[in-house]
């Protein structure tokens, strides 16, 4: 049995094309089921829904063989049993460093000013501004990241960024990118050696219609 785990929303609406293509075809929709487990046209073949944070844990620890994860996610796990594996090109958008419109950030990084950025990703800000010689507090927030500068809670927020859309809509403006973001296909390395015949072929299919 070869299981994939990955989220609903976006990346699994985005995946679909990718997965029939490997000739995988998920026989219900994720949407409208309560199934965490949902079957696929080919009997060995199953998906598993959890949450995107979670994907990696799956297949590290051996709940799934494959799984398609957010670099965001996947550069805040560490994990020495993962492979990743390709670049899906799916779900792109951008970690960025945003706050308020009158903040003097260019300033506050001149001066060396400590920041308290509020974040979800909290490993990825600490290493960004640590490469600018910049101390901060970190305040580790869920959601809704936009609020805390404009309750004065934070001075900026760290976050991703597709159309800037919500940003806009709370006075907040992007001032810095991190990195682009994107769906990643990763594997677990001992199943990638036990099911190698099994895998490789599925591998090798998305990889050539990313």
């Amino acid at each position: 049995m070869i299981t994939i785990a990955l989220s609903k929303g976006r990346i699994f609406k985005e995946t679909l094309p990718l997965l029939a293509s490997a000739g995988i075809v998920c026989s219900e929709d994720p949407d409208s089921s309560r199934k965490l487990i949902l079957k696929t046209n080919n009997p060995k073949i199953r998906l598993l829904i959890v949450r995107a944070s979670d994907v990696p844990t799956y297949v590290e620890c051996g709940g799934a063989d494959l799984g398609i994860a957010g670099k965001d996610v996947l550069d805040e796990f560490i994990s020495a049993n993962i492979y990743q594996i390709c670049d899906l090109r799916i779900a792109q958008c951008q970690m960025m460093v945003a706050g308020p419109k009158n903040f003097k950030y260019q300033e506050a990084l001149k001066q060396k000013t400590r920041l308290k950025i509020a974040t979800k990703y909290t490993k990825i800000t600490k290493d960004f501004f640590s490469t600018k010689g910049i101390h901060i507090d970190l305040i580790k927030l869920y959601g809704s990241m936009e609020l805390s500068p404009l309750v004065q809670m934070s001075d900026l927020i760290v976050d991703l960024v597709s159309s800037g859309q919500t940003l806009e809509a709370n006075n907040l403006v992007s001032y810095e990118k991190i990195s682009d973001i994107s769906s990643q296909l990763i594997v677990n390395k001992a199943s990638l050696k036990l099911k190698y015949l099994d895998l490789q072929p599925i591998i090798d299919s998305v990889k050539s219609n990313v």
